[in-house]
């Protein structure tokens, strides 16, 4: 057995020890997801599909998959849904024209080195695919940050009947002020956990502070932590709002429909 299967064993069984029922779903759901995204990389390959619209259809399918399959459908998960759907489409139209003003699709000079033999006119969009890879990177933060927003807002509606749609918004942002500090820090060192290589390869090439900041790869790097950061931000609002107007709009059909 290598330490592969070792680590994914462990971590079946801490998450079936810790979250019952939901951890096994937590445990397959991480399976699924893989697969959508595994598939959707292997389609953006033809060079006749949209690497934009099939990375909408795989945020769809995952976000199904990380809130439906694992907590089934209520009112915090169709919720958590709709805002994660609005947020990674008001962030596309944003990373687009970030993505093409900035010229850092493609290959960096750094990465051309390793594959200079090899033809690199595959005749894909490098534009749309470098905003999908931002996209896909962000979704995870988005998605937790929204469900972390939602259910604290379900129980605080269910305790406080006669709250207003107001208040109850209010409620919501306060809570995503506390969670923005953590999920955009996570994103931070993510991204340059990955990258620590990187930074000790600069090191050896003996690059000075401002061809670092200036090459390429860096770059992307710097702008997908923003980018990321604005979807993370862009989140709370939209999660708030929407999860508000839903439980006022759902007592309100209570009420009347108990009054009749």
């Amino acid at each position: 057995m290598t330490v592969q299967l070792y680590l994914a064993a462990i971590l079946f069984i801490l998450m079936i020890t810790i979250g019952g029922k939901k951890g096994a779903r937590s445990f397959v759901a991480l399976f699924l997801n893989f697969g959508v995204l595994l598939f959707t990389i292997i389609l953006m390959n033809d060079p006749n599909l949209n690497p934009i619209i099939l990375t909408l259809i795989a945020c769809t399918l995952i976000s199904c998959i990380s809130l439906f399959f694992i907590s089934e459908i209520n009112i915090k998960t169709v919720t958590a849904f709709l805002s994660t759907i609005i947020t990674t489409g008001l962030l596309l139209f944003f990373i687009l024209m970030l993505t093409d003003q900035a010229m850092i699709q493609g290959f960096s000079e750094e990465e051309t080195e390793e594959i200079g033999a090899l033809s690199l006119f595959v005749g894909v969009d490098f534009v749309k695919i470098g905003a999908s890879m931002i996209i896909m990177s962000t979704l995870g933060a988005i998605i937790d940050l929204s469900i972390s927003i939602s259910s604290p807002m379900r129980e605080i509606a269910y305790h406080n009947p006669a709250i207003s749609q107001k208040d109850l918004f209010s409620s919501g942002l306060s809570i995503g002020r506390d969670i923005l500090g953590t999920s955009t820090n996570t994103l931070f060192f993510a991204f340059f956990g990955g990258y620590m290589g990187l930074l000790i390869w600069f090191k050896d090439l003996s690059y000075t502070i401002g061809e670092i900041v200036n090459s390429k790869v860096f770059s992307s790097e710097m702008i997908f932590i923003g980018s990321a950061g604005i979807g993370v931000a862009l989140a709370i609002p939209v999660t708030s709002w929407i999860t508000a107007y839903y439980l006022v709009k759902r007592r309100s059909e209570s009420r009347d429909s108990g009054g009749r």
